[in-house]
């Protein structure tokens, strides 16, 4: 594809396997799963589910401006948790980063996640 951009920031974690952090074609950019790890420093943010969904948020908003969007660009976010009881708690913190309307989303449960945080959102903008 000769329109095909990686779009890479150090505001935001590198990646910790064979991906980037996100892919841009046309007006379309694909993120790649965020876990709640700190850029500076590539370790888990402390803290619990709050800090979990708050860091996951920050990192996916500098992605999102590095390919010259923002979170409001989002059509599809992708959000795994390993507890559903931390549903309502991941709403919160997802409203706080978006302007309405929100986009489409999935919310699933799953038995694990890499390092084994709590929460992996990956989104789709359009920008």
């Amino acid at each position: 594809m000769s329109n095909r951009a990686i779009i890479s920031t150090d505001a935001a974690p590198a990646a910790i396997g064979p991906y980037s952090q996100a892919i841009k074609v046309g007006n379309t950019v694909w993120i790649s799963g965020q876990i709640p790890l700190d850029p500076e420093t590539m370790e888990l943010v402390p803290g619990g589910i709050e800090a979990e969904a708050t860091r996951v948020f920050q990192n996916l908003a500098a992605i999102a401006k590095a390919a010259g969007g923002s979170l409001n660009d989002a059509v599809k976010i992708n959000i795994s948790i390993t507890d559903l009881d931390n549903f309502g708690t991941v709403n919160t913190i997802m409203a706080s980063f978006f302007e309405e309307p929100y986009p489409a989303r999935a919310c699933v449960q799953v038995a694990a996640l890499p390092k084994g945080v709590g929460i992996e959102v990956e989104a789709i903008l359009c920008i």
